[in-house]
């Protein structure tokens, strides 16, 4: 049973002022899981409550990543609890205008797949915006799409993701609070989003046919569901800022039943979860002046006065809403003293540790270590922790490196058909093979990608090529860090396989190719991303991947002594109140991680999917990222480094006595 979410009901008051002036209601869950549950519950509870009194429950969907696991979990009730659709009338948020149903990327193909045809629904009572329309026949469609809104009852129970633009459907910045279902020209910032979906900006529609504001809030119930760093910012502008309609999800602060079903991510730059001491005692939202909280204040107070820790005096803390610290922990000075030494003792340059270093039951430490590096990607080790894998590798450590995915569907077309070509010429020039089948293979994937649709599922043989372009580049980088040909794994994890962004739910498969490279090493320590930023995505299933494995494993003795080491992704870094290993890198590693990064020739200069909030390479996205972790620890008063790279502690599984 997922535990109890963390709940606030605004308006709050913080530094004399209420935030937010509406009861906005926010519930912050253990995860994007236990969030997804809790709105799969409600809709569930009202479709049987609609069917015993002999009615019909409405519905308001939404696409994209964020419901996929809501619909998951309507699906497993209807599987195994009997839950009926037949009484259950849809209507859907918004489609891309002009797409065609079948289209990859359509949401009628969305919503039939993560939803419909597993289900006992009428399809006369499904309703998803026709994105086949001739323009002008566009504004009589959407006045019949609300006249069948209205006819139905109007919506009872309406579900939400929200864009970075804080858009709802696709109600971009500066649609008015009355809108309803019309034809909308989608923001840039939007399209960029949808890229990874249309394998490229240039190929995603312009337009779309979405529900208004106006539609949106006559609903009965409405529920906003968000996850992961991504939407933290676009949150707290939405739940806490003044309404709108820049931002149309702030306009849910004016509706009487609206709840934000939120995981720790997204919720993490909310007052009361940010800074909680602004609005008076901190017990107020579940929490305590623990050393964690206190590390958090203090850095952020020192951030705020811009001092560093050790001259924080105790009218900066009583000026800024931290009395409540001064009385349940001490003098300013003691609890200066004790964060600055915390965060001291994050900074080490022996990521593995020292030779002969004492562990605290009186053993010795192992050294060399037997470390394992997941990549989710084939790139992600050097990009976000390349200092750090080089420094394992110098110290002598025995470092195997395992890249999870393919990363297959990250190459362009042209860089493959290069590669397919250079084969051709060097077998032709070597008589390797027979010149005919060379010509076969190199025309048929040329014959392919001429009549390739956009976002077409690459051919088998197109997606071989770009996997050993993939695969050869990683191997390039590891060698380079110092990685011994043996220890470099291609574990490339079928859920991934797709040919398409959107992939395979993680698998038995997955899981067994992980546990199997684990129980080969037993690692002392393994290196994982953990970055949370996109939860539904490669990084997120590749975690998942590892923390599956691990928990199979949990009575093996060796797991008892292993630590898991999170590294963050190419966007996010963790905050300093967060790290718990700081790996200073000096100028010369800096250039040689750059060297490494420069080894993935087929994401330099235009990466495929480069990332739609930062159009930085890869190799400057990392080593401004690194660099200003380092300001931001001389800034509180610690050493000052050329760079650092920082990492969060995890131990695989919880260990019982």
């Amino acid at each position: 049973m997922p535990d109890e979410p963390q709940t606030f009901r605004y308006p709050l008051q913080a530094d004399g002022n209420f935030l937010a002036q509406t009861n906005a209601h926010v519930g912050v869950y253990r995860s994007s899981d236990d969030a997804s549950y809790a709105v799969a519950r409600e809709m569930a509870d009202l479709i049987r409550e609609k069917s015993a009194a002999g009615g019909k429950a409405v519905l308001g969907l939404a696409t994209g990543s964020t419901p996929t696991r809501v619909y998951d979990e309507l699906i497993r009730m209807h599987r195994d609890e009997g839950l009926s659709f037949r009484s259950v009338v849809t209507f859907n948020l918004d489609e891309y205008w002009p797409i065609e149903p079948t289209a990859l990327q359509s949401y009628v193909r969305f919503m039939r797949e993560m939803l419909f045809d597993h289900v006992d629904i009428l399809p006369e009572n499904v309703h998803v915006p026709n994105g086949q329309l001739a323009r002008e026949d566009i504004a009589a469609y959407c006045d019949e799409y609300e006249r069948r809104i209205d006819e139905a009852g109007g919506i009872d129970y309406q579900i939400l993701g929200v864009g970075r633009t804080g858009h709802i459907g696709f109600n971009e910045p500066g649609s008015p609070r009355e809108s309803r279902t019309r034809l909308i020209t989608l923001d840039k910032v939007t399209r960029l989003d949808a890229a990874s979906d249309f394998f490229g900006e240039w190929q995603v529609p312009r337009q779309a046919i979405t529900m208004g504001v106006g539609t949106i809030l006559s609903a009965r119930r409405v529920a906003l569901l968000a996850f992961g760093e991504g939407k933290a910012r676009i949150l707290r502008q939405a739940i806490e800022e003044p309404v709108t309609n820049t931002v149309a999800a702030s306009f849910l602060q004016q509706h009487p039943n609206a709840s934000f079903f939120l995981d720790p991510a997204a919720a993490s730059q909310l007052t009361p979860v940010a800074t909680p001491w602004l609005l008076g005692p901190i017990s107020a939202y579940g929490q305590e002046w623990d050393r964690a909280n206190t590390r958090r204040a203090v850095i952020w107070l020192s951030e705020k006065v811009e001092k560093p820790i050790l001259k924080l005096v105790e009218e900066d803390y009583n000026e800024h809403g931290l009395q409540e610290l001064i009385s349940a922990r001490g003098a300013a000075y003691d609890i200066n003293i004790e964060v600055f030494k915390t965060m001291s003792r994050t900074i080490t340059g022996w990521p593995g540790g020292k030779p002969g270093r004492p562990r605290r039951d009186g053993g010795d430490d192992p050294f060399p270590k037997r470390v394992i590096v997941f990549s989710p990607h084939p790139d992600d080790d050097v990009i976000s922790m390349g200092g750090t894998f080089i420094r394992l590798c110098d110290q002598g450590h025995e470092v195997h490196v395992a890249y999870q995915t393919s990363g297959n569907i990250a190459v362009w077309d042209d860089e493959a058909v290069r590669h397919t070509d250079f084969v051709a010429e060097f077998c032709r020039a070597f008589e390797m093979v027979d010149e005919t089948e060379v010509l076969r293979i190199e025309e048929g994937i040329r014959a392919f990608l001429r009549d390739k649709a956009p976002g077409e599922v690459d051919s088998e043989a197109l997606r071989r090529v770009k996997t050993m372009i993939r695969r050869t580049e990683a191997r390039a980088a590891a060698l380079f860090c110092g990685v011994r040909p043996e220890r470099i794994h291609f574990l490339d994890l079928p859920f991934y396989e797709t040919g398409r962004v959107r992939k395979k739910p993680l698998g038995e498969d997955d899981l067994q190719i992980t546990i199997d490279l684990l129980e080969r090493v037993k690692p002392h320590q393994v290196y994982a991303a953990g970055d949370l930023s996109d939860p539904h995505g490669t990084h997120r299933v590749c975690l998942a991947a590892i923390e599956g494995a691990f928990e199979r494993i949990a009575d093996r003795p060796w797991v008892r002594d292993c630590a898991v080491l999170h590294y963050r992704g190419a966007w996010q870094e963790w905050e300093p109140h967060e790290i718990d290993m700081a790996v200073p890198i000096s100028p010369d590693e800096v250039g040689r991680k750059r060297r490494a990064i420069f080894k993935h020739e087929s994401q330099k200069d235009a990466a495929l999917f480069p990332g739609p909030w930062d159009q930085r390479e890869f190799w400057k996205r990392a080593e401004d990222r690194n660099r200003e972790t380092a300001e931001a620890y001389d800034r509180l008063g610690l050493p000052e480094y050329e760079a650092i790279e920082a990492f969060v502690i995890r131990k695989p599984v919880e260990v019982h006595e």
